[in-house]
């Protein structure tokens, strides 16, 4: 490379230069002001021109000599070199990169050049210190229809979504569309958001599939790169919507789960149950149902829920077509019982006044009186409403934690570790904290505090706890966590359930410890409404003193 000396009207312009776009008329006026004040302070750069010509090229400075030889100098300093093998373009687009931002057109054109000459993809980013995704972005841009291309290189330029979506559609759509929504002399800008509306098509993501390589190429699904989206997650989509769809019905019926169904959903993307289901948002039991549906964004979504168990017909009503006219023959006479219907209920009074007694003042140890409260919930005239909503009595369901205490010859025989499962399992069926009819009341509440039940809630910094928020209540969550409140409510949202994905998030309201008015109020109301008589004596009964000598004096009494 060597300086000379050149009158710039014998340069010749290069027909094939990075930097196509013009120069604003400003732009221009400033440089010939500059150049008249001090001259070109960089010499431009200049090749021999080829195929046997003797002239000079422009390589770099194309405004430079055209402002030179505005501004009347008949001699400007040059710098020549030799022409490289890819006829600068490298040099070329490195040079006014360094000079000025290129314009994103002037870029994609520049690449699809530098790739015309031979250079690789992996080349061109190692020569512009780019990765080669940014690479491979630039040259997905250069699919844009070269109409749109002339009026995006005047300045007017879409946002990178909406190039996104133009990129993506094929010359046809977006010379149809174009058609429509190019520019006029009265309206020289274009509506780009109206544009990329226009060729917007739904995506189906493989990240959202739930199904295999196998459904995909039975529906012919065929994946397309997403060269915008983020490096680090699995971009590939399709636009192929019924296709998808069609593969992830199949899919959820081939792994459809026991007690599973496949529902639809409402116009809100949200799940429809089967009439009278609970959903159950906390952990499914065994009984549980499951459903299977797909949400707008195409994913396999599933929910748990509960029906309610259907109501057994009364005794004494006989189903229809179970009666046979032929085979009535009428009653035969019975026998009359040893004891007749009132005798039997005399002997209910009796026998409850001398369990009453006996429970207030016989000698009862520890392990048989808690085995004797667990029978007490097995008994018919206590019924307990359940998780799924229906009333059993205790016999029919709660029979069965204190079947356990029993031994071969129906004798009351356990040991501890037997008794403490079965108020274990007897206190979770009974117990419910639920909003409905099974819900306990505050005693479950205070269950849960005095075993610590608090440490066994369930992360609620979920989109849809956190949904139920109001935001003063949302701003609150945010306490002790780096996330601030945003101005908009799901912002917000969106920003704590980023936080506690990896972490564990209990509202205070969650929490098992009753309000001290509450709990004062239920004490109060339930200490004054024993104010029956008999209710009075069963408990001065009860709870008279009871020693060890008169425990004897009674068993001597018995005996």
């Amino acid at each position: 490379m060597h300086l000379i000396k050149i009158d710039p009207r014998a340069l010749k312009e290069n027909p094939d230069r990075t930097r196509q776009t013009q120069s604003t008329p400003q732009a221009d006026a400033l440089l010939l002001a500059t150049i008249k004040a001090v001259g070109i302070v960089q010499p431009p750069v200049i090749t021999p021109e080829r195929d046997g010509g003797n002239g000079y090229v422009i390589d770099a400075g194309h405004r430079r000599v055209k402002q030179a030889i505005a501004a009347g100098l008949d001699e400007i300093d040059v710098l020549v070199d030799d022409a490289a093998n890819d006829n600068g373009a490298m040099r070329s687009m490195v040079t006014n990169i360094a000079f000025e931002p290129m314009n994103p057109v002037d870029q994609w054109r520049a690449i699809e050049r530098l790739v015309a000459l031979g250079w690789t993809e992996e080349a061109i980013a190692v020569a512009l210190a780019l990765p080669v995704r940014q690479i491979k972005k630039l040259r997905l841009l250069a699919n844009v229809l070269p109409a749109m291309l002339d009026h995006m290189a005047k300045g007017d330029m879409p946002n990178e979504q909406q190039l996104r979506t133009i990129a993506a559609a094929a010359l046809e759509e977006q010379r149809e569309v174009w058609k429509k929504h190019k520019p006029s002399k009265g309206d020289p800008q274009v509506s780009w958001w109206s544009l990329a509306q226009a060729l917007q098509k739904t995506r189906m993501y493989a990240r959202h599939a739930s199904f295999g390589d196998d459904l995909a190429q039975a529906y012919g699904i065929e994946w397309v790169e997403d060269l915008f989206a983020p490096a680090d997650e699995d971009s590939r989509y399709t636009t192929n919507v019924e296709a998808f769809l069609g593969a992830q019905q199949e899919w959820m019926t081939a792994n459809l789960p026991k007690r599973g169904v496949i529902a639809e959903t409402t116009n809100w993307g949200e799940v429809k149950l089967p009439p009278k289901a609970e959903r159950v948002y906390g952990k499914p039991a065994k009984s549980d149902c499951a459903a299977m549906y797909l949400d707008r964004e195409g994913r396999v979504q599933t929910v748990h829920y509960r029906m309610p168990e259907a109501k057994k017909p009364k005794s004494g009503k006989e189903t229809s077509g179970t009666h046979d006219v032929t085979d009535d023959v009428g009653e035969t006479a019975r026998p009359r019982p040893d004891v007749t219907r009132k005798g039997v209920e005399m002997i209910g009074d009796y026998r409850t006044d001398a369990l009453r007694e006996a429970l207030g003042r016989a000698p009862v140890e520890d392990d048989t009186l808690m085995a004797l409260l667990i029978l007490a919930f097995a008994g018919q005239n206590v019924s307990v409403t359940t998780t799924n909503g229906s009333a059993y009595y205790g016999h029919s369901r709660l029979a069965k934690n204190a079947a356990v205490l029993f031994d071969d010859d129906g004798k009351l025989s356990f040991d501890k570790d037997t008794l403490r499962v079965a108020a274990r399992t007897m206190l979770v069926d009974v117990f419910s904290c639920r909003e409905n009819a099974t819900n306990s009341g505050i005693v479950a509440r205070i269950a849960g505090e005095v075993i610590g039940a608090d440490i066994f809630l369930p992360n609620m910094g979920t989109e849809d706890f956190l949904s139920c928020l109001s935001r003063p209540a949302l701003e609150g969550s945010c306490k002790d966590t780096p996330v601030l409140p945003r101005q908009r409510v799901k912002d917000t949202r969106a920003a704590l359930v980023e936080h506690f994905k990896e972490g564990h998030f209990v509202h205070p309201y969650a929490l098992f410890a009753p309000e001290p008015a509450k709990l004062s109020g239920w004490l109060s109301s339930n200490a004054a409404s024993a104010t029956d008589d008999e209710a009075e004596e069963d408990a001065d009964g009860i709870a008279e003193d009871f020693s060890d000598d008169e425990a004897g004096e009674f068993l001597d009494a018995a005996e």
